[in-house]
């Protein structure tokens, strides 16, 4: 019941089937992943252009905007355990991970754990 190796040229023929099939799933995966592409493409620019020219329409209808308001005023943080440079930083990184500019976010107070 011992069967005898299989050729060189054999285990050569089943590498390259093998590395044959491996490179033809990556081109369907690509050729798909590009029909995909594609189709979102036309759908984002089918959406999108009707919002476009809404936005648009009310802009020509009132040429004459009213100046901005007076900014409110800044509110102050209350620190506690930390220096006014540690609040900074602190205040600087909550900006910078969550993406938000810092002038639109209210810190009210930060404390030391």
């Amino acid at each position: 019941m011992v069967h005898d190796p299989i050729s060189v040229l054999d285990a050569l023929m089943i590498a390259l089937s093998g590395i044959v099939i491996v490179f033809l799933m990556l081109a369907l995966l690509w050729g798909v992943i590009a029909v995909i592409s594609r189709v979102m493409g036309v759908l984002e620019k089918h959406t999108a252009h009707p919002a476009s020219v809404s936005a648009a329409a009310p802009a020509a209808a009132a040429p004459a905007a009213a100046p901005a308001p007076a900014p409110a005023p800044v509110p102050q943080v209350k620190l506690e355990g930390v220096s006014e440079v540690e609040a900074a930083c602190v205040m600087a990184i909550v900006s910078h991970e969550t993406g938000i500019p810092l002038d639109q976010l209210v810190f009210k107070s930060i404390k030391a754990v």
